[in-house]
């Protein structure tokens, strides 16, 4: 299986690819779309009722991958669990990786002349997916009570630290809608 390039070339926002994915096939311009890596979007106990939210708010505009959601969510969940078990806490993935990431693979070495395209058909085939983050905008949410205050805001430090952005982490009183 071929290395995961780096993201460096994936990570700015300056324009809006032409990547339409849809269910008819005549409107899809992409024609395969690479499966999502995020086993679950939500762990924990969603039925308790929780004193704090906490939500970890990129501070840049940017495209993450999902292979490094998937590294934050396990990191924050191991963190949480480890101390509070399944029912001390919930941890919501806000984020969904719809965005398709594409490449031109140029084949180099002796006889690449007669398989490569160059750049005349330079639309790319589907390697991976990407979550389009604007600044400001709530990646994560966990809920706890204040008495673990000091371990949400360390579990959520630890899973920005997998993400290729700057996070801050908000708290909020939870209020539970009747």
């Amino acid at each position: 299986m071929a290395r995961l390039r780096k993201f460096v070339a994936y990570r700015r926002q300056d324009r809006k690819p032409y990547t339409r994915f849809s269910k008819y096939k005549k409107y899809s311009f992409i024609k395969a779309k690479p499966h999502c890596r995020i086993a679950r979007f939500n762990t924990g106990d969603p039925k308790k009722n929780f004193e704090l939210v906490f939500h970890l708010v990129s501070k840049d505009n940017l495209q993450i991958r999902d292979n490094a959601i998937e590294a934050a969510r396990i990191t924050c969940n191991r963190t949480m669990e480890k101390v509070l078990g399944k029912a001390g806490f919930y941890l919501n993935t806000r984020i969904y990786p719809h965005h398709i990431l594409r490449e031109n693979p140029l084949a180099a070495g002796a006889g690449a002349d007669r398989l490569s395209t160059g750049m005349a058909h330079a639309f790319g085939k589907p390697i991976g997916i990407a979550v389009r983050i604007k600044e400001g905008q709530k990646m994560f949410s966990l809920r706890t009570n204040k008495a673990n205050l000091p371990l949400a805001k360390r579990a959520l430090k630890k899973a920005s630290q997998k993400l290729p952005c700057k996070c801050t982490i908000k708290v909020e009183d939870f209020v539970q809608k009747q």
